[in-house]
This record gives C-alpha cells, sequence and structure tokens, in this order.
C-alpha cells in the first residue's frame, strides 16, 4: 500500500508540474488541486489501513507533500509572470497611442500601398555585382521589377503602383520587396530590408502590442525602427521611371 500510495503521488506531481507548464496556470492550477486532493485521499486511506506493526514511513509522504507544496509555488510564480507581460504590453500599448499618424519603419520587407507609393529601405552588406528590386503582391506573384544599387550601403526605394506594364494597382494592398543580388563570384548577397508605413492604430494579439497600418498590415511594436526617418539624397531612377531609389 505505501508504495502504491507514493507512486500514485509521484505521478500526481508530475502530471500537475506538467499542467502547469504546458497546458497554462488556469489548468495547471485545476489539475493541481485534482492531484492534490487524490493523493490526500490515498494518503488517508493508507493512514487508516496500515499496519500496525509496519506503519508507513512518515519521510516518504513528507516528501510528496514537499513536492506538491513546490508545484504549487511554480503556478503562483507562472501567475505573476502573466500578470507582469500583461502589465508591461498594456503599457507598450499606451505609449504607441501618440504614434497614430505617424510614419514608421519597421524591420519587415512588407508594405501598404498608400496614396500610391509603397516606400521601402534595403541594405546591402558589401558591394555587389548586379542587383534587382522585386515587389511581390500579398499572393507572391511579381508586379515590378528595376535594376538596384550595387555599391555597398542603403538606400531608399519607392514603388509608385505601377506595374512593368504601366498598370496603376490600387491602394490598401501589401507589397513585398525582395533584393536580388550577386557579388562578382555569383554569389548571393543578403540584404536588410525594411518598409515604412503610416500608423492608422494599436493593438493587442495574443498578448503582443502591434502597429496597425493600411493594407491589413500589423507591425510588433518590438518591429519599430525609427519614426519619420530622412530620406534625403539624389533620386536615380531604374529602368522603369514607376520605381526610384536613393542613398541614405
Amino acid at each position: 500500500m505505501t508504495i502504491a500510495a507514493t507512486s500514485a503521488a509521484s505521478t500526481a506531481a508530475a502530471t500537475a508540474a506538467s499542467g502547469a507548464t504546458s497546458n497554462g496556470t488556469s489548468t495547471g492550477t485545476l489539475t493541481f488541486t485534482q492531484n492534490f486532493n487524490t493523493f490526500l485521499t490515498l494518503l488517508t486511506t493508507q493512514l487508516q489501513n496500515q499496519d500496525p506493526l509496519s506503519p508507513m514511513d512518515t519521510n516518504t509522504f513528507t516528501q510528496q507533500l514537499v513536492s506538491f507544496s513546490e508545484v504549487e509555488q511554480q503556478i503562483d510564480t507562472n501567475n505573476n509572470l502573466q500578470s507582469l507581460i500583461q502589465l508591461q504590453t498594456a503599457n507598450e500599448t499606451v505609449s504607441a497611442l501618440p504614434l497614430v499618424g505617424q510614419t514608421i519603419e519597421y524591420s519587415s520587407p512588407t508594405a501598404p500601398l498608400q496614396d500610391g507609393q509603397a516606400s521601402f529601405s534595403y541594405s546591402l552588406p558589401s558591394a555587389a555585382a548586379n542587383s534587382a528590386l522585386v515587389v511581390e503582391d500579398s499572393n507572391g506573384n511579381v508586379v515590378y521589377t528595376q535594376p538596384g544599387q550595387a555599391g555597398a550601403g542603403t538606400y531608399n526605394f519607392t514603388w509608385n503602383g505601377q506595374t512593368n506594364g504601366g498598370q496603376q494597382m490600387p491602394d490598401g494592398g501589401a507589397y513585398t520587396l525582395q533584393v536580388v543580388a550577386n557579388d562578382a563570384n555569383s554569389q548571393p548577397i543578403t540584404a536588410a530590408v525594411e518598409a515604412l508605413g503610416t500608423v492608422a492604430g494599436v493593438s493587442v494579439t495574443n498578448g503582443i502590442a502591434n502597429f496597425n497600418l493600411a493594407g491589413g498590415i500589423t507591425v510588433p511594436i518590438s518591429q519599430l525602427v525609427s519614426v519619420n526617418p530622412s530620406q534625403s539624397g539624389s533620386n536615380s531612377s531604374g529602368s522603369n521611371s514607376t520605381g526610384s531609389s536613393s542613398t541614405h
């Protein structure tokens, strides 16, 4: 009977700990309570039916009680951490409200087409033998291409929403810029791409504070790079006049 109670208690404690870690604090608390009540029932039954000539080792069930206490403390800690995370998210959301209506630069290659323009910046870590700028729509279809800059550095690129065939794409869509670049040995160069957009609002999704942009684009606040970034520099048009790039 001692072995059975000890085994059941160990299993119950392990199950409660697993519930607290994997299934969330609410489920963990419920599992802990159920298993602890089961353990107490087993322990009480064992005490009532133990052999007077061979009583149960008190150290065994004391250790089990300590294990349950540790699980309870873990659940309380998880609850407190969750509260802190929620408070931090709320603070981030409130602090982001003054940015509504402002243009932000963020670490994502996807930008909204707004007022006939989608704006990006891209950085080449080293000189390229050739490069191309490829704009894709939300379905992955290529709508526009032009040659890109070849020197190492950071460049602005503004696309005015026209395809290479001259068709004007409607405002409200989300478009992604890909920079295809190769060095003198035909090895690919990975360019860092960032996008710009105007903040229409802020929201919280799955505990994460976000900027809401036009075109249904949601940007986590953690991706914010700058507010109203400078885009000064002399423009140099590509092979198609619907796009332009400049150094900054």
